[in-house]
Formats: structure tokens, sequence, C-alpha cells
């Protein structure tokens, strides 16, 4: 009997298959997020809206340092076990 957590991935997921890691999804998205924000920073920036700008390239500062974190306990899980 297959249990709720497979049927939730059945139908959410492309390939039927749960990830390997939700380390995998937060490094995927904190890089979407760090492009994002430095790209919308350029463009505020260029368009001379200072403060958004700024905010969003703190938000993209973020972004790389959950990347660095997530990153580095990914590596250390993996040599552990």
């Amino acid at each position: 009997m297959r249990n709720v957590r497979d049927k939730f991935w059945d139908t959410v997921s492309p390939t039927s298959e749960r990830p390997e890691s939700p380390l995998t999804l937060r490094i995927a998205l904190a890089v979407f997020g760090l492009v994002v924000c430095a790209a919308l920073a350029v463009v505020a920036f260029v368009a001379g809206v200072l403060a958004l700008g700024i905010i969003l390239a703190v938000l993209a500062l973020i972004a790389v340092v959950d990347l660095v974190a997530v990153i580095r306990r990914r590596h250390k899980r993996r040599l552990t076990g």
C-alpha cells in the first residue's frame, strides 16, 4: 500500500519521484533568488531607483550567504555519511 507522501510526489513531481535531498531544492531556490535579485538590482540602479537597487542587492547578498551555507552543509553531510 502506498503512503500519502508517495501519492503527493506522483501528483506534484514531473518525474513522479521524490527529490534526493531538500538541500538540492534549497540550492536551486537560492541560485534563482540570487540571479533574479542581482538582475533586478542592476536594472534598478540603471533606472536611477537607488533605494530599490540597494534592497535588491542586499537580498542578493543574503542569497549568496544562504547558498554558501547550504553547499557547506551538503558537503559535510556527504563526508559523514
